[in-house]
């Protein structure tokens, strides 16, 4: 049986009109699945719905740390493995061989847990077993995504990234839309990771970042490097390097934030945080953002105007095609995770100190990812497939 947290707050009365009960399941393969849909369940409630979030591995601590109160535990359905700070296919998919097993399971659990809470529809980030369980049931489902579309850096393995596109496309057939958390062409961050299929236009829709960001809560300083750039363990000798530079330039105030053992020790200007609860007054200080290419973090860079160094897995099939956008948008540098030492590091640091990123508020004000996406789930509940 789902772990399943109590209700610890006064809620809606479940059930009536207006009052939907949302069940989202969420991805823990980084935390920028986790964030948007925190910030999704939060909106949605403001409005009136009642929001379970399922989630596994960091995802799930992030969100019991979070308060959420409505938390089930769920499990995997792929584990991500690399080797000195980059993404290895090869190990991913040995880790991930009982990935039909998992997958049955994660079906098995999404089940049970639709039938416990009774959801009025499923919001799945990421995760495709679930779609199945809801669609059996007979449950509108929403499917959020970023990406349907493969390729890496490095090159090679394109027959195969091809076909696990083609096969990602097929699936997201299956639920009522597929919602890209994301700004609409021609200012797409995710644009070369989205390849909407001839005739399936209405079934995607562009809502915009799932973020929530207040300009006035957040005044923008430039005192910091900001480095956040994924918890992994394979991720420590990048957070090395880091420190090597912050070492010979006290100029530099280095601030990093993982949720992982054995980064370097604290100095005086280099500082690290495990679990913070609003990463934002951290981002909104710095002068650059050393991030690895993550759709969330890279939309929480551009609303503050940070310049962001990007160090990109060239393994990794989804990240440098996002860098790809942000170079275009003079918003940021870009260095491949396997050639950045302390001096590379510390090069493109000072690029990016000098670029002037451009002004997206228009952007943000017109496209309100969660308005948007509350809109949808609205939508989708008068008009199921």
């Amino acid at each position: 049986m789902a772990e399943t947290h109590h209700h610890r707050q006064p809620h809606p009365p479940a059930g009536e009109p207006g009052y939907p009960v949302i069940l989202f399941f969420v991805c823990g393969e980084g935390l920028g699945h986790t964030s948007r849909c925190l910030k999704a369940a939060q909106y949605c409630e403001a409005q009136g719905a009642l929001c379970h979030l399922a989630a596994y591995g960091q995802s799930h601590a992030f969100l019991t740390k979070s308060g959420w109160p409505r938390l089930c535990t769920i499990p995997r359905e792929v584990t991500l493995a690399g080797n000195m700070g980059l993404f290895c296919i090869r190990k991913t998919l040995w880790n991930s061989k009982a990935v039909p097993r998992d997958l049955a399971r994660s079906y098995r659990q999404a089940q049970a847990l639709i039938a416990e809470i009774q959801p009025d529809i499923v919001i799945a980030d990421t995760m495709y077993a679930p779609v199945e369980a809801a669609r059996r049931d007979g449950l509108p489902v929403l499917f959020i995504t970023n990406q349907n579309r493969f390729s890496t850096l490095a090159g090679g393995g394109e027959n195969g990234w091809a076909a696990l596109g083609r096969l990602v496309s097929w699936y997201l057939t299956l639920p009522d839309k597929v919602i890209i958390p994301d700004f609409a062409p021609p200012v797409t961050v995710s644009r070369y990771n989205i390849d909407i299929p001839s005739g399936r236009e209405d079934q995607y829709r562009f809502t915009g970042p799932l973020i929530d960001i207040s300009r006035a809560e957040y005044p923008c300083t430039e005192k910091t490097i900001f480095a956040s750039f994924g918890g992994e363990p394979f991720k420590i000798p990048l957070y090395r390097h880091l420190a090597e530079i912050a070492g010979r330039r006290s100029d530099l105030a280095f601030e990093v934030f993982a949720q992982v053992p054995g980064l370097p020790d604290t100095t005086d200007n280099f500082r690290t945080h495990g679990y913070v609860p609003d990463l934002l007054s951290h981002l909104c200080c710095a002068e650059v953002a050393i991030l690895h290419g993550g759709l969330t973090t890279l939309h929480e860079a551009l609303f503050f105007g940070k310049p962001v160094v990007m160090i990109i897995d060239p393994h990794h099939p989804e990240q440098g095609n996002n860098a790809r956008a942000i170079i275009e948008m003079g918003a940021g540098v870009i260095i491949r995770g396997d050639e950045a030492d302390a001096d590379r590091l510390e090069a493109a640091i000072e690029e990016a100190r000098r670029l002037t990123v451009p002004d997206f508020s228009a952007n943000y004000a017109a496209e309100n990812g969660r308005m948007n996406l509350w809109k949808e789930i609205q939508e989708t509940l008068r008009h199921p497939r």
